[in-house]
């Protein structure tokens, strides 16, 4: 009998999360399918072996683990083109930047991906819309962010972004971050309420704001040259697993975000919601960044978007 083949999936974030979750089961799925054809290890979160967050990049790259996600302004570096979908209030809703994602600016942006790293990419989680919270004041309008130590995600766009509203953003890595909100040398964070909750921010930071001011996605990306290898039965099934564990993510990501929203207010803070006015002056503040991005885009991804 020939050995099992092995698959090691990986991540950075406790087993409870929906990331970690949806992890198990792709892996269960497998397992049920393949029996002992196959068998399937998993490290929940890498930060706790003393890696970085952004590290489950190359550890996938470079075939240490078979499976990761990530947040996609981690490869803007690389894939310049993802910069696109960390524009400011590219998306006003969950459903169609779900649409934008599955269909055709997510195909684009994965064969942008797989042109200049060595992965396979077979879908999106869901990270979800992003807001802001400080340890300093509220903030309702851009003025409240002026000189605040922001950490943005590793994108030019994200920083500016931020720039545009008067902060003054701190590109970093997840420890980096958790260390110097802490520390109180960062002064704001920006994440989805579930990432604020999981990783004890709100432990730290008093003032919340619903901002939605970006939308990301966590891209599933394989080692291209074990997944490749893999007889077709596999590869198949494979692609089944995860489409199943993105659409059960995804509604577990939105349990996640209630949830989370009752344990910062539990914690005794403060959940600012915009008006309409002030929500205009988010979108007036980055407006210059929005017209450069159709010199630097193009119009093709902006027109997909716009038909979802």
């Amino acid at each position: 009998m020939a050995d099992p083949i092995t698959i090691r999936m990986g991540g950075y974030g406790p087993p409870t999360t929906s990331f970690s979750r949806a992890l198990k089961l792709i892996g269960e799925t497998l397992e049920r399918k393949f029996g002992g054809r196959v068998r399937v290890k998993y490290v929940w979160n890498i930060m706790d072996f003393g890696y970085r967050a952004e590290e489950i990049l190359w550890l996938v790259e470079d075939g240490v683990l078979t499976l990761g996600y990530q947040s996609s302004s981690y490869l803007t570096d690389r894939v310049p083109e993802l910069g696109f979908v960390d524009l400011p209030f590219l998306f006003e809703r969950r459903d169609s930047a779900r649409a934008a994602i599955d269909g055709a600016l997510g195909r684009y942006l994965a064969e942008r991906i797989e042109e200049r790293v060595n992965y396979r990419i077979l879908g999106c989680f869901e990270n979800g819309f992003r807001h802001i919270s400080n340890r300093l004041r509220p903030v309702r309008v851009p003025a409240d962010l002026k000189a605040m130590r922001i950490r943005v995600l590793p994108s030019e766009v994200q920083a500016r972004t931020f720039e545009l509203l008067g902060a003054v953003p701190i590109r970093c890595d997840l420890t980096e971050a958790i260390a110097g909100i802490k520390a109180g040398t960062l002064d704001a964070q920006e994440n989805p309420f579930a990432n604020t909750v999981t990783y004890g921010v709100h432990k730290f930071h008093r003032f919340h704001t619903v901002t939605n001011h970006f939308y990301v996605s966590r891209p599933i990306f394989l080692h291209r040259p074990t997944f490749d290898a893999w007889p077709a039965e596999l590869q198949r099934a494979m692609r089944e697993a995860v489409a199943r564990a993105i659409a059960f993510q995804r509604e577990l990501a939105i349990e996640e975000d209630r949830d989370a929203r009752a344990a910062i207010l539990a914690e005794g803070c403060e959940i600012a919601e915009l008006n309409a006015d002030e929500h205009a002056q988010f979108r007036a503040a980055v407006a210059p960044l929005l017209n450069e991005a159709r010199g630097t885009y193009g119009n093709n991804m902006f027109e997909i978007v716009a038909k979802t």
